[in-house]
């Protein structure tokens, strides 16, 4: 994999704005692609929601999304130093911790197909209308790509993670206009957590991309008019 720096992406801040949260960069705030897709997701997903929260308790909820969180964030800072050059494979091979162990497999299974990286945890925003960080962009199998890194529970299928694709189509635009860049396609790589490990690999291309893309836009409108009322 070649580290290639051709673009400099910004530097930001988070901050909140009524309980939503956003991005600030260049002194412009800016809704996150996430509390765009949060504050505009249907109601059957609140439900369904609501429905497990019901169905395990809320103590048992808040300790299962506790985890979870937790280890998704271990397991971005390991690949992201993975892909920095500031942590080697061999070393990242030498603990059983869970989040090291879905790392590798995110890593050798995965990231072995990124040819040439752009970035790692980049900033990137589309003029005026929204802001996120990708957890990598570069050339993923010949294409330039966005690429996702998530942990999960179980097995996820593709119909689940239509949020996922949305996010990934949301960033693409932004580094497509801001960069001049041709990116078309997005790249998700999910590991589930010990004992059970599985290592999965969703890509979103072509026409279904482009449908992605212009879904997002229409909740960007629908974020706005959400802010106005």
């Amino acid at each position: 994999m070649f580290w290639n720096k051709i673009f400099n992406y910004p530097s930001s801040t988070r901050t909140s704005i009524n309980g939503a949260r956003y991005y600030e960069i260049n002194d412009t705030k800016l809704p996150s692609v996430t509390e765009i897709l949060k504050a505009t997701e249907s109601e059957d997903k609140k439900e369904s929601l609501l429905r497990w929260r019901q169905k395990v308790g809320d103590i048992e909820a808040n300790r299962i999304m506790h985890v979870s969180s937790s280890r998704g964030t271990a397991m971005h800072k390991h690949i992201e130093d993975y892909l920095t050059g500031q942590t080697k494979l061999d070393l990242l091979s030498n603990d059983n911790e869970e989040s090291l162990i879905m790392s590798r497999q995110i890593i050798e299974k995965g990231i072995s197909k990124l040819d040439e990286l752009w970035g790692a945890e980049i900033t990137l925003s589309y003029p005026n209308l929204y802001a996120g960080t990708a957890d990598a962009s570069g050339i993923y199998n010949g294409k330039e790509s966005i690429i996702d890194f998530k942990q999960s529970n179980k097995p996820k299928k593709r119909e689940w993670i239509e949020d996922y694709f949305l996010q990934l189509s949301a960033y693409a635009m932004a580094h497509n206009k801001v960069y001049n860049t041709q990116i078309c396609q997005g790249i998700i790589l999910v590991c589930t957590p010990p004992p059970n490990i599985l290592f999965q690999e969703f890509i979103v291309d072509g026409d279904e991309f482009i449908q992605y893309q212009e879904k997002f836009l229409k909740k960007v409108d629908q974020f706005n008019l959400l802010l106005k009322n």
